[in-house]
C-alpha cells in the first residue's frame, strides 16, 4: 500500500478512542542495565505519544529495575515495555506477573527488532501483546498478539520549521556508526563523492580521509548539520546482535527516518527493497539501490533549492501528520481495543 493510500485509515485512527483513553494510568518501563543513549531518547518520544494518548499526568515512567514495585503502588491499566529485550539481566517476568496481579493489560514494544530476535525468548509469553519495529521481522515471533508498530518522530525533539534561505555549505551528508554494510555503500559511491563537499561523521569513519570523521554528536547538533545539508543520506544497519537463527533482513525504515524528515532534512534513502513506500511518495524522498541510480539523484536533485524544499517539505508534513510518536502510540491502543484487552 502507498503512503497515500494510508492517509485515511491514520486519520481514522488519530480521531478515534481520545476519550475513552484519557485518564488511564499508564506505567512506561524501559531502561535496562545497558540501555543504550539512543534507546533513551527513544523512550523519552514515546512517553510524550503516551501522553497524547492518555492525557498528561496519566503516564509514569521507570526503569525495569523498580518497575514491579510501581506496578503494586500504582495499580495501572496498561504497563507499557519497550526497548531492548537482549540483556539477561533484564528480566520481565516479575513485571508481567505484578501486572496480572493488579489486571492490568501488558504490551512490550521491540525497538531494536529484527537484531535480537534470537533473545526474544526473553519476552516470549509474558506479555499480552508484542508490537514488533520491524514488519518483517514480528513474522518469526512463535506466538499470537504481534503486530508490527514502526518507531516514529517527536515533534518536541526533532520538529524545525523550514526556511527557503538557509545557506546549504554541505553537499551531501550521513550521521551514523559505520557498519559494515555502510561502508560497503559508501566506498561504491567514492568515486562521486570525492567531486564534492561531504560531511559522513561517526564511530568507524575517520579512517577513510578529507570528509570523513569519528567524531559523535549530539542530536541537536546534527538537526544543525540537517540544515546546512542539500542531500542527507538515509544508510541502514548491519550490526546483528541475536540474529543468527532466522537472519532476518532488516525491512522498516528505522526512526532516523522519521526524525530526519521531521527536521526538514532532504534525504535520499538506500535501500533494494521499497519499503520506504510504504511511509513516504517519491516526490518526498528519492531512493537509490547503485551507484548508477545516486549520480542520477545527484544531477537532479543536487542544484536544484527549489525542488528539494518542495520535497522536504511534503516529507516534514507527511511525517507531522501520519508518523510521530502519538500516532503509533494511537494505533497500539487500536491493535488492544481490537484484541478486547481495552
Amino acid at each position: 500500500m502507498s503512503a497515500a493510500k494510508k492517509r485515511t485509515t491514520n486519520k481514522a485512527a488519530q480521531a478515534s478512542g481520545s476519550a475513552e483513553t484519557q485518564g488511564r494510568k499508564v506505567l512506561l518501563c524501559s531502561g535496562g542495565r545497558y540501555e543504550s543513549h539512543a534507546n533513551a531518547q527513544v523512550r523519552a518520544t514515546i512517553m510524550d505519544g503516551l501522553e497524547d494518548c492518555f492525557g498528561k499526568g496519566n503516564v509514569v515512567a521507570v526503569n525495569v529495575v523498580t518497575a514491579a514495585s510501581a506496578i503494586r503502588a500504582l495499580e495501572p491499566t496498561l504497563v507499557f515495555a519497550m526497548g531492548s529485550y537482549l540483556p539477561e539481566s533484564t528480566y520481565y517476568g516479575e513485571i508481567a506477573r505484578e501486572a496480572r496481579h493488579v489486571g492490568a493489560v501488558t504490551a512490550f514494544w521491540a525497538t531494536e527488532d529484527p537484531y535480537e530476535q534470537d533473545a526474544s525468548y526473553q519476552i516470549g509469553y509474558d506479555f499480552d501483546v508484542i508490537f514488533s519495529c520491524d514488519r518483517w521481522g514480528h513474522n518469526f515471533y512463535q506466538r499470537d498478539r504481534v503486530f508490527h508498530l514502526p518507531l516514529g518522530a517527536c515533534p518536541k525533539l526533532h520538529y524545525v520549521p523550514l526556511e527557503r534561505n538557509t545557506d546549504k555549505t554541505i553537499d551531501v551528508l550521513f550521521c551514523g556508526v559505520a557498519f559494515s554494510s555502510r561502508k560497503e555503500v559508501i566506498r561504491n559511491l567514492m568515486p562521486l563523492l570525492q567531486q564534492l563537499n561531504i560531511r559522513i561523521i561517526g564511530p568507524g569513519w575517520g579512517e577513510m580521509g578529507i570528509g570523513f570523521s569519528d567524531a559523535r554528536i549530539e542530536k541537536q547538533q546534527l538537526i544543525e548539520l540537517y540544515s546546512r545539508s542539500r542531500l542527507v543520506l538515509n544508510l541502514g544497519r548491519s550490526l546483528h546482535f541475536e540474529n543468527k537463527r532466522f537472519v532476518i533482513a532488516p525491512s522498516t525504515p528505522g526512526p532516523r527516518t522519521f526524525e530526519a524528515a521531521a527536521a526538514g532534512a532532504f534525504q535520499v534513502f538506500h535501500e533494494e527493497t521499497y519499503e520506504l513506500r510504504r511511509y513516504y511518495d517519491a516526490d518526498e524522498i528519492p531512493v537509490f539501490s547503485n551507484r548508477d541510480d545516486f549520480e542520477r539523484i545527484i544531477s537532479r536533485y543536487l542544484r536544484d533549492d527549489d525542488l528539494r524544499f518542495e520535497m522536504a517539505k511534503k516529507a516534514q508534513e507527511r511525517t507531522m501528520k501520519e508518523h510521530l510518536y502519538g500516532h503509533r502510540i494511537r494505533q497500539a491502543v487500536e491493535y488492544l481495543k481490537a484484541e478486547k484487552l481495552l
